[in-house]
């Protein structure tokens, strides 16, 4: 941003075209991206409309820059990519926001003076103009093709297609819908019916969901501090296929446990709410490591941290056996785009080999460290068959004492040695698991 921009007054909508630059030019998270340009903006409004700019673009960008590129003459200079993005900003206002036509144009506009681009003052207004008269007619123009209508990379939609054929183009639609909130409720605090009356109390709307003991979906997210009780430790913001790998790790009592791949914390603290277990949990990100540690706090829970490689194993292991095994496995992020749609536009093709290698490393390091009749929950938050099934259908052929117990889960199907569950249905997001017990 320009010194002249940094002079003024906040604005959300250039901390958002800022935090869109940050991401597509530099290849940067949109969530660290936010946590360091947010707090400029003071009022909550201002930050609601940013994060719905700055999310909305991502969601939409190959839709959005295909609608710029057919109401241009000609394609604009890489160095121009902030005008290229002001105008995706502009059309994502006038065709998703309920923001008025004439003030979407105009506050667009106005950051071509903030860029110091002045020169681009009349080109975004004719832009946008013209899409205002002629919406029906660019809409129709760019829609033919299924990657840009759901603003998906080739290589991504090639590969959801051919994954799951019966399911596209439903699941390419659902990334880009809006997760929804869901929290779980602290069995060793209070119940779900106690906490949804305690959220209606404070006007926030919650419905349980079927088969889902300790969550509840609000009908609108809200800020955390809005939550009762968060900061006393009953409630966790977790998402529904999140809240399944705990049960399905089915700790007890006493059990000696590995969290081998931790942060932020939430299937961490999970497991520490259903059993009374030594656990040992592990990241290699020293940095996201302190989430999980906030997090046990918060909910006054207990673990052994580490910030460490999982799969080195002769730097962390004392040569006690586990009994329990959590690999929540490094992987795309596919399931959960809809919550991260920078995941789209900064995984690449020849990233989905080298995770592969890396699950299957973590996966091969793991095992010899759990003992005879314990269990091992392999998860991702992938719906692409390369990082989940095909991990497995590796392992299992390696692993005669390994047995694949059938996960029973309220949602998604089998798929062979674990269960697939695709992002929206029952409004969770997409996730693996496989249960492995060695005999």
């Amino acid at each position: 941003m320009s010194a002249k921009a940094s002079s003024e007054t906040p604005n959300p909508r250039a901390i958002a075209l800022e935090a869109l630059l940050r991401v597509l030019r530099d290849h940067q998270s949109l969530d660290r991206v936010l946590q360091v340009s947010e707090p400029a903006l003071t009022d909550e409004r201002d930050r609601g409309l940013c994060r719905a700019l700055a999310y909305g673009v991502l969601r939409h960008h190959r839709r959005l820059a295909a609608l710029r590129d057919h109401l241009m003459r000609s394609p604009l200079r890489q160095r121009d990519l902030d005008i290229a993005l002001l105008i995706e900003l502009g059309l994502f206002q006038l065709l998703e926001m309920e923001v008025p036509a004439h003030a979407a144009v105009s506050e667009t506009v106005a950051l071509t003076r903030q860029r110091d681009k002045r020169w681009a003052r009349g080109l975004v207004n004719a832009v946008l103009r013209r899409f205002q008269r002629e919406s029906a007619t660019c809409l129709a123009a760019v829609d033919g093709h299924p990657a840009v209508t759901h603003s998906l990379p080739d290589w991504l939609a090639t590969t959801i297609r051919q994954d799951w054929p019966d399911h596209w183009p439903d699941l390419a639609g659902q990334l880009n819908e809006r997760g929804p909130m869901t929290l779980r409720v602290n069995p060793r605090q209070t119940r779900p019916a106690a906490m949804a009356k305690a959220l209606q109390d404070e006007g926030i709307d919650a419905r349980t969901l079927p088969d889902w003991p300790q969550a509840l979906v609000l009908d609108r997210p809200v800020a955390v501090s809005r939550l009762p009780g968060f900061e006393a430790g009953q409630v966790t913001v977790q998402d529904g296929a999140a809240q399944l790998a705990a049960p399905l790790l089915a700790a007890r009592d006493g059990d000696r446990v590995l969290d081998a791949c931790a942060a932020p914390g939430g299937k961490t603290t999970h497991i520490l709410e259903l059993a009374d277990v030594s656990l040992l949990a592990l990241d290699s990100d020293a940095e996201r490591l302190e989430s999980v540690r906030q997090a046990l706090a918060r909910l006054s829970l207990t673990a052994d941290l580490r910030a460490a490689d999982a799969g080195a194993v002769n730097d962390w292991w004392d040569g006690k056996p586990f009994h329990r095994i959590l690999l929540d496995a490094p992987c795309s992020g596919t399931g959960v785009i809809r919550r991260h749609p920078d995941i789209k536009w900064l995984r690449r093709r020849d990233d989905i080999p080298r995770l592969q290698a890396r699950q299957t490393r973590l996966l091969e390091r793991l095992w010899p460290l759990l003992a005879p009749g314990g269990r091992l929950v392999y998860a991702t938050c992938s719906i692409l068959q390369a990082e989940n099934e095909a991990v497995l259908a590796a392992f299992m052929s390696a692993h005669p004492e390994a047995t694949a117990v059938p996960p029973a889960l309220p949602v998604g199907r089998s798929v062979g040695y674990g269960h697939q569950i695709l992002t929206g249905e029952s409004t969770v997001d997409g996730f693996y698991y496989a249960c492995l017990e060695k005999r």
